[in-house]
Protein backbone atom coordinates (compact mmCIF):
# COMPACT_ATOMS: atom_id res chain seq x y z
CA UNK A 1 0.00 0.00 0.00
CA UNK A 2 1.33 3.09 -0.88
CA UNK A 3 1.52 6.35 1.06
CA UNK A 4 0.41 8.26 -2.25
CA UNK A 5 -2.90 6.25 -2.37
CA UNK A 6 -3.87 8.43 0.80
CA UNK A 7 -3.09 11.92 -1.00
CA UNK A 8 -5.61 14.46 -1.98
CA UNK A 9 -5.78 18.45 -3.35
CA UNK A 10 -7.00 20.60 -0.30
CA UNK A 11 -7.02 24.10 -1.72
CA UNK A 12 -5.71 26.70 0.94
CA UNK A 13 -8.31 28.39 1.92
CA UNK A 14 -10.34 25.76 3.29
CA UNK A 15 -7.28 25.09 6.11
CA UNK A 16 -9.27 26.76 8.78
CA UNK A 17 -6.95 29.48 11.02
CA UNK A 18 -9.36 30.42 13.42
CA UNK A 19 -11.89 28.47 15.77
CA UNK A 20 -15.96 29.00 15.27
CA UNK A 21 -17.26 31.43 18.18
CA UNK A 22 -19.99 28.83 18.71
CA UNK A 23 -18.08 25.10 19.40
CA UNK A 24 -20.93 23.02 18.06
CA UNK A 25 -22.12 24.97 15.27
CA UNK A 26 -19.43 23.50 13.31
CA UNK A 27 -20.48 21.13 10.01
CA UNK A 28 -20.53 17.19 10.45
CA UNK A 29 -20.32 15.38 7.35
CA UNK A 30 -21.91 11.63 8.69
CA UNK A 31 -20.19 8.79 6.55
CA UNK A 32 -21.40 5.70 6.69
CA UNK A 33 -18.37 3.07 6.75
CA UNK A 34 -20.55 0.23 5.27
CA UNK A 35 -22.29 1.54 2.30
CA UNK A 36 -20.06 5.12 2.15
CA UNK A 37 -23.17 6.75 1.98
CA UNK A 38 -22.70 10.74 3.31
CA UNK A 39 -24.89 13.58 5.29
CA UNK A 40 -24.78 16.99 5.97
CA UNK A 41 -25.36 18.11 9.35
CA UNK A 42 -24.58 21.02 11.97
CA UNK A 43 -22.28 19.34 14.55
CA UNK A 44 -25.14 19.81 17.71
CA UNK A 45 -27.04 17.39 15.53
CA UNK A 46 -24.49 14.46 16.22
CA UNK A 47 -27.44 13.11 18.52
CA UNK A 48 -29.35 12.22 16.04
CA UNK A 49 -27.11 9.26 15.62
CA UNK A 50 -26.66 8.31 18.96
CA UNK A 51 -28.51 5.68 21.03
CA UNK A 52 -29.05 4.74 24.54
CA UNK A 53 -26.80 2.41 25.87
CA UNK A 54 -23.85 3.87 23.32
CA UNK A 55 -20.76 5.05 25.04
CA UNK A 56 -18.93 8.06 23.78
CA UNK A 57 -14.93 7.72 24.96
CA UNK A 58 -13.67 11.20 25.41
CA UNK A 59 -9.71 12.16 26.03
CA UNK A 60 -9.53 14.68 28.47
CA UNK A 61 -5.61 15.11 28.25
CA UNK A 62 -5.04 18.81 28.37
CA UNK A 63 -2.36 21.12 25.87
CA UNK A 64 0.39 22.48 27.78
CA UNK A 65 1.50 26.15 26.79
CA UNK A 66 4.58 23.86 25.90
CA UNK A 67 6.82 26.39 23.16
CA UNK A 68 8.85 28.58 25.16
CA UNK A 69 10.99 31.49 23.48
CA UNK A 70 14.36 32.44 25.39
CA UNK A 71 17.40 33.71 25.13
CA UNK A 72 20.66 31.88 24.99
CA UNK A 73 22.87 32.97 28.28
CA UNK A 74 25.92 33.52 26.36
CA UNK A 75 25.44 34.61 23.03
CA UNK A 76 22.05 36.41 23.92
CA UNK A 77 20.44 34.91 20.76
CA UNK A 78 16.48 33.89 20.19
CA UNK A 79 15.86 30.06 21.07
CA UNK A 80 12.54 28.70 20.68
CA UNK A 81 11.80 25.29 22.77
CA UNK A 82 8.93 22.76 22.31
CA UNK A 83 8.18 21.02 25.64
CA UNK A 84 7.88 17.45 24.14
CA UNK A 85 7.46 14.75 27.20
CA UNK A 86 8.60 15.04 30.93
CA UNK A 87 11.33 12.69 31.17
CA UNK A 88 11.65 13.14 35.26
CA UNK A 89 10.67 16.17 37.38
CA UNK A 90 12.17 19.02 36.19
CA UNK A 91 13.93 16.99 32.47
CA UNK A 92 12.24 17.87 29.16
CA UNK A 93 12.79 16.20 26.11
CA UNK A 94 12.34 19.10 23.49
CA UNK A 95 12.42 20.38 20.19
CA UNK A 96 14.97 23.03 19.78
CA UNK A 97 15.34 25.88 17.16
CA UNK A 98 17.81 26.32 15.64
CA UNK A 99 19.56 23.48 17.12
CA UNK A 100 22.72 23.42 15.27
CA UNK A 101 24.48 25.38 17.89
CA UNK A 102 22.51 23.88 20.90
CA UNK A 103 25.09 21.55 22.25
CA UNK A 104 25.25 19.91 25.60
CA UNK A 105 26.09 22.26 28.80
CA UNK A 106 24.30 25.40 26.39
CA UNK A 107 22.23 27.41 28.91
CA UNK A 108 19.20 29.38 28.00
CA UNK A 109 17.38 31.98 29.98
CA UNK A 110 13.46 32.82 29.84
CA UNK A 111 10.83 35.45 30.97
CA UNK A 112 14.00 37.75 31.98
CA UNK A 113 14.95 34.45 34.63
CA UNK A 114 11.70 33.66 35.87
CA UNK A 115 12.91 30.05 34.18
CA UNK A 116 16.44 28.80 33.55
CA UNK A 117 17.52 25.45 31.22
CA UNK A 118 20.66 23.89 30.95
CA UNK A 119 20.97 21.24 28.08
CA UNK A 120 21.86 17.84 29.46
CA UNK A 121 21.73 15.33 26.45
CA UNK A 122 21.74 15.71 22.68
CA UNK A 123 18.98 12.33 21.44
CA UNK A 124 19.72 10.48 18.22
CA UNK A 125 16.95 12.26 16.81
CA UNK A 126 18.47 15.88 17.40
CA UNK A 127 15.66 16.44 20.36
CA UNK A 128 17.54 17.85 23.01
CA UNK A 129 17.19 16.92 27.09
CA UNK A 130 16.51 20.08 28.90
CA UNK A 131 16.71 20.50 33.10
CA UNK A 132 15.04 23.39 33.98
CA UNK A 133 15.51 25.74 37.52
CA UNK A 134 13.35 27.77 38.92
CA UNK A 135 11.70 29.32 41.74
CA UNK A 136 7.94 28.19 42.43
CA UNK A 137 5.72 26.28 40.52
CA UNK A 138 6.64 24.84 37.23
CA UNK A 139 2.96 24.79 35.18
CA UNK A 140 2.23 28.10 36.91
CA UNK A 141 5.61 29.88 35.15
CA UNK A 142 4.71 27.96 31.95
CA UNK A 143 1.24 28.85 32.19
CA UNK A 144 2.74 32.77 32.05
CA UNK A 145 5.62 31.85 29.74
CA UNK A 146 4.50 29.79 27.28
CA UNK A 147 2.22 29.58 24.39
CA UNK A 148 0.22 27.18 22.75
CA UNK A 149 2.15 24.94 20.20
CA UNK A 150 -0.52 25.52 17.29
CA UNK A 151 -0.35 23.34 14.44
CA UNK A 152 2.39 24.46 11.33
CA UNK A 153 -0.77 25.07 8.66
CA UNK A 154 -2.33 27.86 11.87
CA UNK A 155 -0.79 31.24 11.14
CA UNK A 156 -3.03 33.42 12.06
CA UNK A 157 -2.74 33.93 16.47
CA UNK A 158 -5.05 32.43 18.80
CA UNK A 159 -6.84 35.06 20.82
CA UNK A 160 -8.44 33.06 23.31
CA UNK A 161 -5.60 29.92 24.71
CA UNK A 162 -8.82 27.82 26.24
CA UNK A 163 -10.32 27.62 22.35
CA UNK A 164 -7.41 25.14 21.75
CA UNK A 165 -8.48 22.86 24.56
CA UNK A 166 -11.53 21.17 25.22
CA UNK A 167 -14.04 21.92 27.82
CA UNK A 168 -12.87 18.56 29.30
CA UNK A 169 -9.60 18.84 29.37
CA UNK A 170 -8.15 17.72 32.89
CA UNK A 171 -4.54 16.46 32.21
CA UNK A 172 -1.56 18.21 31.38
CA UNK A 173 0.51 17.11 28.74
CA UNK A 174 -0.28 17.18 25.44
CA UNK A 175 1.87 19.43 22.68
CA UNK A 176 -1.42 19.48 20.48
CA UNK A 177 -5.33 19.04 21.40
CA UNK A 178 -6.94 16.14 20.43
CA UNK A 179 -9.12 18.17 18.04
CA UNK A 180 -12.74 16.22 17.43
CA UNK A 181 -13.12 17.38 21.09
CA UNK A 182 -13.01 20.63 20.64
CA UNK A 183 -16.80 20.68 19.43
CA UNK A 184 -18.27 19.66 22.35
CA UNK A 185 -20.04 22.41 24.98
CA UNK A 186 -21.37 21.48 28.68
CA UNK A 187 -25.19 21.95 27.13
CA UNK A 188 -24.53 19.16 24.63
CA UNK A 189 -22.70 16.84 26.58
CA UNK A 190 -25.17 16.78 29.56
CA UNK A 191 -27.61 16.51 26.33
CA UNK A 192 -26.04 13.23 25.29
CA UNK A 193 -25.91 12.14 29.29
CA UNK A 194 -29.76 13.05 29.10
CA UNK A 195 -30.17 10.34 26.43
CA UNK A 196 -29.02 7.43 28.26
CA UNK A 197 -25.86 7.73 26.51
CA UNK A 198 -22.85 6.38 28.25
CA UNK A 199 -19.39 9.15 28.52
CA UNK A 200 -16.27 7.28 29.54
CA UNK A 201 -12.76 9.60 29.92
CA UNK A 202 -9.14 8.22 28.57
CA UNK A 203 -6.02 9.84 28.69
CA UNK A 204 -3.61 9.84 25.83
CA UNK A 205 -0.94 12.89 25.57
CA UNK A 206 -0.89 13.83 22.48
CA UNK A 207 2.89 14.52 21.08
CA UNK A 208 4.53 16.51 17.96
CA UNK A 209 4.35 13.34 15.92
CA UNK A 210 1.03 13.82 14.79
CA UNK A 211 2.26 16.72 12.77
CA UNK A 212 4.98 15.00 11.19
CA UNK A 213 4.73 13.86 7.65
CA UNK A 214 4.84 10.32 6.64
CA UNK A 215 8.57 10.14 4.67
CA UNK A 216 8.33 6.73 3.02
CA UNK A 217 6.63 5.34 0.39
CA UNK A 218 5.40 2.54 2.01
CA UNK A 219 2.42 2.75 4.65
CA UNK A 220 4.35 -0.72 6.03
CA UNK A 221 7.47 0.84 6.45
CA UNK A 222 6.20 4.20 8.74
CA UNK A 223 7.47 4.31 12.07
CA UNK A 224 4.98 5.58 14.36
CA UNK A 225 5.83 8.40 17.46
CA UNK A 226 4.66 6.87 20.75
CA UNK A 227 2.47 8.45 23.28
CA UNK A 228 1.76 8.22 27.13
CA UNK A 229 -1.95 6.86 27.59
CA UNK A 230 -4.02 6.01 30.72
CA UNK A 231 -7.18 3.86 30.97
CA UNK A 232 -8.85 3.92 35.01
CA UNK A 233 -10.75 1.05 36.10
CA UNK A 234 -14.48 3.29 35.67
CA UNK A 235 -13.77 4.14 32.28
CA UNK A 236 -12.62 0.36 31.45
CA UNK A 237 -15.95 -1.22 32.91
CA UNK A 238 -18.28 1.36 31.13
CA UNK A 239 -16.59 0.73 27.88
CA UNK A 240 -16.65 -3.37 28.88
CA UNK A 241 -20.22 -3.30 30.07
CA UNK A 242 -21.70 -1.30 27.09
CA UNK A 243 -19.81 -4.10 24.67
CA UNK A 244 -21.38 -6.90 26.65
CA UNK A 245 -24.86 -5.00 26.09
CA UNK A 246 -24.74 -4.03 22.98
CA UNK A 247 -24.21 -1.05 22.51
CA UNK A 248 -21.92 0.66 20.69
CA UNK A 249 -18.85 2.44 21.56
CA UNK A 250 -17.87 5.54 20.01
CA UNK A 251 -14.34 7.57 20.03
CA UNK A 252 -14.03 10.83 19.95
CA UNK A 253 -10.96 11.48 18.17
CA UNK A 254 -8.23 9.46 16.87
CA UNK A 255 -6.50 9.37 19.92
CA UNK A 256 -9.06 7.86 22.17
CA UNK A 257 -9.56 5.31 19.09
CA UNK A 258 -5.83 4.59 19.40
CA UNK A 259 -5.87 4.20 23.29
CA UNK A 260 -8.83 2.24 23.26
CA UNK A 261 -6.85 -0.50 20.55
CA UNK A 262 -3.58 -0.28 22.25
CA UNK A 263 -5.31 -1.53 25.54
CA UNK A 264 -7.67 -4.14 24.87
CA UNK A 265 -6.92 -7.89 24.81
CA UNK A 266 -7.57 -10.13 21.84
CA UNK A 267 -11.31 -10.08 22.48
CA UNK A 268 -11.84 -6.00 22.83
CA UNK A 269 -11.98 -5.90 26.68
CA UNK A 270 -10.22 -2.99 28.68
CA UNK A 271 -8.79 -3.49 32.20
CA UNK A 272 -6.70 -0.26 34.32
CA UNK A 273 -4.04 0.15 32.28
CA UNK A 274 -1.33 2.90 31.92
CA UNK A 275 1.73 2.69 29.45
CA UNK A 276 3.09 4.02 26.24
CA UNK A 277 1.53 3.32 22.81
CA UNK A 278 3.16 3.46 19.60
CA UNK A 279 -0.03 1.65 17.30
CA UNK A 280 -0.20 2.39 13.68
CA UNK A 281 -3.90 1.86 12.81
CA UNK A 282 -3.92 1.61 8.55
CA UNK A 283 -6.24 -0.73 6.28
CA UNK A 284 -6.23 -3.90 6.70
CA UNK A 285 -6.81 -3.34 10.55
CA UNK A 286 -9.32 -5.31 12.77
CA UNK A 287 -10.96 -2.88 15.44
CA UNK A 288 -11.22 -4.44 18.39
CA UNK A 289 -13.07 -2.14 20.56
CA UNK A 290 -14.62 0.78 18.70
CA UNK A 291 -17.66 0.80 16.50
CA UNK A 292 -17.90 4.36 15.26
CA UNK A 293 -15.87 7.70 15.42
CA UNK A 294 -15.67 11.26 15.80
CA UNK A 295 -12.96 13.19 13.67
CA UNK A 296 -11.44 15.71 11.67
CA UNK A 297 -10.38 16.46 8.45
CA UNK A 298 -6.47 15.37 8.63
CA UNK A 299 -3.76 16.42 6.38
CA UNK A 300 -2.88 14.40 2.92
CA UNK A 301 -0.98 11.22 3.32
CA UNK A 302 -1.09 11.43 7.58
CA UNK A 303 -1.09 8.33 9.71
CA UNK A 304 -4.04 9.74 10.74
CA UNK A 305 -6.44 9.71 6.98
CA UNK A 306 -4.88 6.03 6.80
CA UNK A 307 -6.40 5.51 10.22
CA UNK A 308 -10.18 6.60 9.36
CA UNK A 309 -9.38 4.60 5.98
CA UNK A 310 -9.14 1.44 8.29
CA UNK A 311 -12.37 2.10 9.86
CA UNK A 312 -14.73 3.15 6.61
CA UNK A 313 -12.61 1.87 3.84
CA UNK A 314 -10.14 4.31 1.51
CA UNK A 315 -12.42 4.77 -1.38
CA UNK A 316 -14.98 5.80 0.98
CA UNK A 317 -13.28 8.23 3.27
CA UNK A 318 -11.05 9.95 -0.25
CA UNK A 319 -14.53 10.43 -1.69
CA UNK A 320 -15.86 11.74 1.50
CA UNK A 321 -13.17 14.24 1.71
CA UNK A 322 -13.60 15.13 -2.28
CA UNK A 323 -17.20 16.04 -1.45
CA UNK A 324 -16.16 17.88 1.49
CA UNK A 325 -14.07 19.77 -0.42
CA UNK A 326 -16.60 20.73 -3.17
CA UNK A 327 -18.92 21.54 -0.02
CA UNK A 328 -16.71 23.61 1.31
CA UNK A 329 -15.97 22.04 5.00
CA UNK A 330 -13.60 23.58 7.10
CA UNK A 331 -10.00 21.65 7.31
CA UNK A 332 -7.90 20.42 9.98
CA UNK A 333 -7.68 21.23 13.98
CA UNK A 334 -10.19 24.31 13.96
CA UNK A 335 -12.12 23.09 11.13
CA UNK A 336 -15.59 20.45 11.00
CA UNK A 337 -15.94 17.16 11.70
CA UNK A 338 -16.96 13.96 10.51
CA UNK A 339 -19.14 10.83 12.33
CA UNK A 340 -18.11 7.29 10.94
CA UNK A 341 -20.87 5.08 12.02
Amino acid sequence: MNVSDFYYDLPQELIAQDPLADRASSRLLVLGKEDGSIRHETFRDVTKYLRPGDCLVLNNTRVIPARLFGEREDTGATIELLLLKRKENDTWETLVKPGKKARTGAKIVFGGGLLAGEITDVLPDGNRLIRFSYEGIFEEILDRLGQMPLPPYITHVLEDKNRYQTVYAKHDGSAAAPTAGLHFTPELLDEIRGMGVNIAEVTLHVGLGTFRPVKVAQVSDHHMHSEFYEIGADAAALINETRRAGGRVIAVGTTSCRTLESAADENGFLQEKSGWTDIFIYPGYSFRVIDALITNFHLPESTLVMLVSALAGREHVMHAYEEAIRERYRFFSFGDAMLII
